[in-house]
C-alpha cells in the first residue's frame, strides 16, 4: 500500500514556501489518487477514515514543529538580552512568555513568524556578542550598532545564509574578522567600521560577489590590502582608513571594481605610489588616502575618472607637479593637497573645475603665480596656498569668485598691492596674507566685506595709516598687523569694532595716542600695541574692556602713571608696559589681579616702594620690576608668592635693607636678579632656593659668607662683584663648613680666634709636609696591591687622572666587560661609576653616563662609542638643577652656549606637557623624555592625561607648544630657535587659537554626512621645509622671530575637514 519512504528536499532560502524548509520529518509517497483524498475538501469515504485521520495527525505535528521555530528564537534573543547588567528601556517589552519576537523592539519577523531583522542602533547594552546566530535561518539584516557589544564575532555568523546587511559597527568587538563571513553569498553590505578588530582583512571576502559596501575603517586591522578585492565586480564603497598597520601599496588589482564610488584607505601606512590603474574607476566619487606614506606623483589618469567629487590626498609624500589634467574633472568640489612635497605652478586648468568650493595647496612647495581662473571659479568658497613659493601679484580677478568664504595666501613670496576690488567679497569671512611682501596702503574698500572676521597682513611692508572703515566692521573678531611699516594715528572709530576679540599691531610706526574709546571693545582678549611711537597716558577707559587677558604695550614713549582701572581687569593674565615712560607709584590695588602670571614694568622711572599687595597675587609666575627708581625695601610678602617660578628681577633700582626670610619660602623660582640696589646684610635666604639656575646680586652692600651648595659654586665672580662685604675674592673661605647658618662670624672675637686657628694649622702642615710626602709615596704602592678597598675609600682617596684612550694600554672591550651590577662603586646625578680591572693589572674607574647626558656624535651611537668618548671628556660640575635638562652637546664639546639653554627650555616644556621628568621611570627602555616623545613623532598621546580633559582648544594649544618644544631640543644647536624666535611662536599660539572656534562654525567640512564622530584631527604643525617627509611636519617652523600660525588654526589643514577613511 505504502511505497518506500524518502526524505523530502529541504527549501531553499529563497523558496516560495518557507515553512517546506522545516519538514525534516520522513513522509510517505502516496500515490496521486491518495493525495486527493488527503488534500480535498469533501469528506472522505468511510473505507479511507484511517488514512485521513493518519495524514490530518501528521500535518498538525510538522505545522506544530515549524511553529515552535519563532518561540526557539525568542528564546535566544531573550536570554542574550538578559545577560546585560541592566537592561535598557527601549527594550523592556523583550518578555519570554510570548510565543514570538515578532512584536519586540528592533524586531522584524517574515509573514510565517521567523525573525528576519535585528536592528538595534544607539542602545547601551554593554554584553558580549554571544549571540546563536546559527539558529536564525531567515536573518536578512543584523544591525547591532552603538550599542557597546563586546566579544568577538561569532564564527557562526557564516551559516546565516539569508543574510544581505551586517551593521556592527561603532562597538568594543575585538577579534579577528571570521573568514566564515565569506560564505554569505547573498551579502550585499559588510559594515564593521569603528571597533577594535584586530588581525588581517580575510581574503575569503571576495567571496560574496554580491558585496556593495565594505566599511572597515576605525580599527586595528593590520597587513595588506587583498588584491583578491578586484574580485568583487559590485563593490561601490570600500573603506579601510584608521587602521594603523594595514601596510603595502594600493593594488592595481582594485580597478576591476568598476563599479566603486568610494575608496578610502586613509589614515594607514599605505605606501608607494597612486596605481595609474585608478583611472579607469569611472564611476568614482572619492579618493581619500590622506596621511598615509603614499609618494611619487599623482597620476595624470585620474583625469579620467570624471566622475570624480572629493580628491583627498593631503598629509602624504607626494611629489611632482599637480598635473593639469585635473582641468577634466568638472564635478570635483573638494581638493585637499596640503603637506605634501608637490612642486611647480598651480596648473591654470584648474579653473575648468567650474564646481570646486576648496581647495587646499598649503604646506607644499608650489611656485609659479596664482592663475588668473581662479577667478572664474564661482562656487569656490575656500581658496588656501598658505606655506608655499608662491610669487606674483594677487589677481583682482579673485574679486569674481563671490561665494569666496577663506582666503589664505600667507607665507608665501607674494608682492605688489592689495588689489582693491577684493572689497567686493562680501561673503569673505577669513583673509590672511601675512609673511609676504606685500607693499602699499591698506585698501579702504576692505569694509566692504561685512562679513569679514578675520583679517591678517602682518609682517609684510604695507605702509599708510588703517583704514577707519576697518573698525566698523560688526563681525571682526581678529586684526593682525604686527610688522609693517604702518604709521598714523590709532583712529577714534575703533571703539566701534565691539566684537574685535584680538588687536594686534606691534612693531609698526604708530604714533599719537591711545584712544579713550578704545573701551568700546567690551569682549577684546589680547591688546599689542608694542614697539610703536604711541605717547601719553593709557586712558582710564581701558578698564571697561573687563575681558582683557593679555596687555602689550611694551616699547613705546607712554607717560604719566598707570592707570587704577587696571585693577578692575580681574581675568589679567599679562601685562607688559617696560620701556615706555612711566611715572608715579605701582598701584597697590594690582594686588587684586589674582589672575596674573607675569608682570613686567620694567624700564620705566616708577618710584616709591613696592606695594606690599602684591604678594596677594597668587598667580604671578613672572615679576620684572627692574630698571626703575624703586626704594624701600624688598617686601616680605614676596615670599608668600609661591607660584614664582619664572622670574623674580628687582634690580637696576635703589632698594635698601636685608632680604627677608621669607625669600627662602620661593622654593620654585629659576632666575632672581637683585643686582645694582643697595641691599645688605647676609644672603643666607637663599640658600634653600635649589631650583635656581641664575643668580645676580652683583653690586650691592652684602656681607657674610656664600651658602654653600652647587648654585653659589659654580657663580661666576660677575654676578658677585660690588659687595665689598662679601667673601667672593676668596673663594674657599666663602665655604666654611662651620660657618653659621647666618653667614657671619658669631663676633671679633670669633674671628680673632678664627685667624689664630689659621696660623697654628699652617705651621702644623709645614712641620708635618716631608712625612706626609713619605708616607704618600707608600700608601700609593700599597694601595695597588690591594683588590679588596672599600667602596668609599677608593672614591675618596684616589685622585682623578685623565688621560686619552688612545694612550691607554687596554681596549673597550676589556672596559665593557666590567660594566655589571657587581662592579659599581657609586651612581651621580650623571651616570655610574664602574671598577674595572684591566688584564695589565690596572685598576681604573669607569663613569658610563646617562643616556640624556651623552649624546652620540657623527652617528656614534653604541655603548662602545659613549664609553670612548667619556675617557676623553674633561669633567666639569653640573649646574644645579640641571640634571636631565643639558644639551647634548656639553657632552662633547663641555660648551654652553645660548641654544643649549634653548635645548633645556624645550626639555622643560616637554616635563610640562607630558607630566614626566626628563629620566622618569615611567618611560619604557629608559628612555630620555626628549627621545620618547620624538619616538611617539609627537603624538597626542605624549600629554600627561589629566591634561586630555581640556577643552579641545586648549588640547590644540598644548599641542602646538609641544611642536615648539621639539624645536627647541633638536639635536643640532644650530637647527634649534633662538629664545627670541621662541617666545615669538609662544605668544602667537594662543593669540591664534581663539579665532578659530569662531571662523570653524562657517567651515563647511567635506561631506557632512560622513560621520563626525569619526573624523579626527590630524593636529599638524608646519613642517620646516616643506619638501620633507611628512614626520618633519611634527615641528612648528622657526625661520625668525615673525613666526605665525594663524594658518594652522584656521586652514582646512588643521581644522581637518576630513573625508573618508
Amino acid at each position: 500500500m505504502f511505497q518506500r519512504e524518502r526524505e523530502v528536499e529541504v527549501a531553499k532560502p529563497n523558496d516560495a514556501n518557507p515553512r517546506r524548509k522545516f519538514w525534516k520529518l520522513r513522509q510517505m509517497s502516496i500515490p496521486s489518487s491518495r493525495q486527493n483524498l488527503l488534500f480535498s475538501s469533501p469528506p472522505p469515504p468511510p473505507t479511507s477514515l484511517s488514512f485521513f485521520i493518519l495524514n490530518t495527525i501528521l500535518s498538525a505535528l510538522l505545522f506544530a514543529s515549524a511553529a515552535a521555530i519563532p518561540n526557539h528564537e525568542a528564546s535566544i534573543l531573550f536570554s542574550w538580552l538578559h545577560s546585560s547588567p541592566s537592561i535598557p528601556s527601549s527594550l523592556s517589552n523583550w518578555n519570554n512568555l510570548d510565543s514570538t519576537p515578532c512584536k519586540w523592539t528592533s524586531i522584524t519577523c517574515s509573514p510565517h513568524g521567523f525573525v528576519t531583522e535585528i536592528n538595534i542602533q544607539s542602545v547601551p547594552l554593554q554584553i558580549p556578542f554571544s549571540l546563536n546566530l546559527s539558529s536564525f535561518h531567515f536573518l536578512s539584516k543584523l544591525v547591532i550598532s552603538y550599542a557597546n557589544i563586546t566579544g568577538t564575532i561569532p564564527v557562526d555568523i557564516g551559516d546565516c545564509l539569508s543574510l544581505k546587511f551586517i551593521d556592527l559597527s561603532s562597538n568594543s568587538l575585538v577579534g579577528t574578522i571570521p573568514a566564515s563571513i565569506g560564505k554569505l553569498q547573498n551579502l550585499e553590505n559588510l559594515t564593521l567600521n569603528s571597533n577594535q578588530l584586530t588581525g588581517k582583512i580575510p581574503v575569503e571576502l571576495c567571496s560574496c560577489f554580491r558585496l556593495k559596501n565594505l566599511l572597515l575603517f576605525d580599527n586595528r586591522l593590520a597587513g595588506y590590502i587583498p588584491p583578491e578585492l578586484g574580485k568583487l565586480s559590485s563593490l561601490e564603497v570600500l573603506r579601510a582608513g584608521g587602521n594603523k598597520d594595514i601596510i603595502g601599496k594600493v593594488p592595481d588589482e582594485l580597478a576591476d571594481c568598476s563599479k566603486l564610488t568610494v575608496l578610502g584607505l586613509a589614515d594607514t601606512r599605505i605606501s608607494g605610489s597612486l596605481p595609474v590603474s585608478l583611472g579607469k574607476l569611472s564611476k568614482l566619487q572619492t579618493l581619500s588616502i590622506y596621511t598615509t606614506m603614499l609618494s611619487g606623483e599623482i597620476p595624470p589618469d585620474l583625469g579620467n575618472c570624471t566622475e570624480l567629487v572629493n580628491l583627498f590626498l593631503y598629509e602624504n609624500h607626494l611629489s611632482g607637479s599637480i598635473p593639469p589634467e585635473i582641468g577634466k574633472l568638472h564635478k570635483l568640489e573638494q581638493l585637499l593637497l596640503w603637506q605634501n612635497s608637490l612642486i611647480g605652478a598651480i596648473p591654470e586648468e584648474i579653473g575648468n573645475c567650474t564646481s570646486l568650493k576648496m581647495i587646499d595647496l598649503s604646506l607644499n612647495s608650489l611656485s609659479g603665480t596664482i592663475p588668473i581662473s581662479i577667478g572664474g571659479l564661482f562656487q569656490l568658497e575656500e581658496f588656501m596656498i598658505s606655506d608655499n613659493n608662491v610669487s606674483g601679484s594677487i589677481p583682482s580677478d579673485l574679486s569674481n569668485a563671490t561665494n569666496l568664504l577663506q582666503l589664505q595666501l600667507d607665507t608665501n613670496q607674494i608682492s605688489g598691492l592689495i588689489p582693491p576690488e577684493l572689497g567686493m567679497l562680501s561673503k569673505l569671512t577669513v583673509f590672511f596674507a601675512w609673511q609676504n611682501q606685500l607693499e602699499g596702503s591698506i585698501p579702504s574698500s576692505l569694509a566692504s566685506c561685512s562679513s569679514l572676521q578675520a583679517l591678517d597682513l602682518s609682517h609684510n611692508s604695507l605702509t599708510g595709516s588703517i583704514p577707519p572703515g576697518l573698525f566698523q566692521l560688526q563681525n571682526l573678531t581678529k586684526l593682525l598687523m604686527i610688522s609693517n611699516d604702518i604709521s598714523g594715528a590709532l583712529p577714534p572709530e575703533i571703539g566701534s569694532c565691539s566684537s574685535l576679540v584680538r588687536l594686534r599691531l606691534g612693531n609698526n610706526r604708530i604714533a599719537g595716542t591711545i584712544p579713550k574709546e578704545i573701551g568700546g571693545l567690551g569682549i577684546l582678549n589680547f591688546l599689542d600695541l608694542s614697539s610703536n611711537r604711541l605717547s601719553g597716558p593709557v586712558p582710564d577707559e581701558i578698564g571697561s574692556c573687563t575681558e582683557l587677558q593679555m596687555i602689550d604695550l611694551s616699547n613705546n614713549i607712554l607717560q604719566g602713571p598707570l592707570p587704577i582701572s587696571l585693577s578692575s581687569l580681574t581675568g589679567l593674565q599679562v601685562l607688559d608696559v617696560s620701556a615706555n615712560q612711566f611715572t608715579g607709584q605701582i598701584p597697590a590695588s594690582f594686588g587684586r589681579l589674582t589672575s596674573l602670571n607675569k608682570l613686567m614694568l620694567s624700564r620705566n622711572s616708577f618710584s616709591g616702594s613696592i606695594p606690599l599687595s602684591l604678594g596677594l597675587s597668587s598667580s604671578l609666575q613672572l615679576l620684572d620690576l627692574s630698571s626703575n627708581g624703586l626704594t624701600g625695601g624688598i617686601p616680605m610678602e614676596l615670599g608668600q608668592i609661591e607660584t614664582l617660578e619664572i622670574a623674580l628681577n628687582l634690580s637696576c633700582n635703589r632698594l635698601t635693607g636685608p632680604i627677608p626670610p621669607q625669600i627662602s619660602s620661593l622654593t620654585m623660582l629659576s632666575i632672581l636678579d637683585l643686582s645694582h640696589n643697595k641691599l645688605e646684610g647676609h644672603l643666607s635666604p637663599l640658600a634653600e632656593l635649589d631650583n635656581l639656575v641664575s643668580l645676580n646680586i652683583s653690586y650691592n652692600a652684602f656681607t657674610g659668607y656664600l651658602p654653600d651648595n652647587k648654585l653659589f659654586r659654580q657663580l661666576s665672580p660677575t654676578d658677585l662683584v660690588g659687595n665689598q662685604g662679601l667673601c667672593s675674592s676668596i673663594r674657599d673661605s666663602c665655604f666654611l663648613k662651620d660657618a653659621d647658618r647666618t653667614g657671619l662670624p658669631r663676633n671679633e672675637n670669633d674671628i680673632r680666634r678664627s685667624r689664630k686657628l689659621k696660623l697654628a694649622l699652617a705651621l702644623l702642615i709645614t712641620l708635618t709636609v716631608a712625612m706626609v710626602i713619605m708616607g704618600a709615596i707608600a700608601i700609593m704602592r700599597a694601595r695597588r696591591t690591594i683588590r679588596d678597598d672599600d667602596d668609599s675609600e677608593l672614591g675618596d682617596s684616589w685622585p682623578w687622572q685623565f688621560t686619552p684612550f688612545q694612550k691607554l694600554n687596554f681596549s673597550v672591550d676589556q672596559v665593557l666587560r666590567c660594566l655589571v651590577d657587581t662592579n659599581v662603586i657609586g651612581k651621580g646625578c650623571s651616570g655610574v661609576v664602574y671598577r674595572a680591572d684591566m688584564d695589565n693589572g690596572e685598576v681604573i674607574a669607569v663613569k658610563k653616563l646617562w643616556p640624556n647626558t651623552m649624546a652620540a656624535s657623527n652617528g656614534c651611537n653604541d655603548e662602545k662609542c659613549s664609553v670612548r668618548d667619556s675617557f676623553s671628556t674633561e669633567v666639569k660640575t653640573l649646574v644645579a638643577g640641571s640634571y636631565g635638562y643639558i644639551a647634548p652637546e656639553y657632552g662633547y664639546m663641555m660648551k654652553i652656549t645660548e641654544k643649549s639653554d634653548v635645548y633645556s627650555y624645550g626639555v622643560v616644556v616637554l616635563e610640562v606637557l607630558t607630566g614626566k621628568q626628563p629620566i622618569d621611570p615611567t618611560i619604557p627602555d629608559g628612555l630620555h623624555v626628549v627621545d620618547w616623545v620624538r619616538q611617539k613623532r609627537g603624538g597626542i598621546e605624549v600629554l600627561d592625561p589629566s591634561l586630555l580633559s581640556r577643552p579641545a582648544s586648549e588640547t590644540e594649544e598644548m599641542m602646538q607648544a609641544l611642536g615648539i618644544a621639539l624645536l627647541c631640543v633638536n639635536s643640532s644647536p644650530d637647527e634649534r630657535p633662538n629664545m627670541k624666535d621662541v617666545a615669538a611662536m609662544l605668544k602667537e599660539i594662543k593669540h591664534e587659537r581663539e579665532e578659530y572656534a569662531k571662523v570653524d562654525v562657517l567651515l563647511k567640512g567635506s561631506p557632512a554626512t560622513d560621520n563626525q564622530e569619526n573624523k579626527k584631527s590630524s593636529g599638524v604643525v608646519p613642517a620646516t621645509s616643506s619638501s620633507k617627509p611628512v614626520t618633519q611636519s611634527l615641528y612648528p617652523k622657526s625661520k625668525n622671530s615673525s613666526f605665525s600660525v594663524s594658518s594652522l588654526l584656521y586652514s582646512s589643514s588643521s581644522n581637518s575637514k576630513t573625508g573618508f577613511k
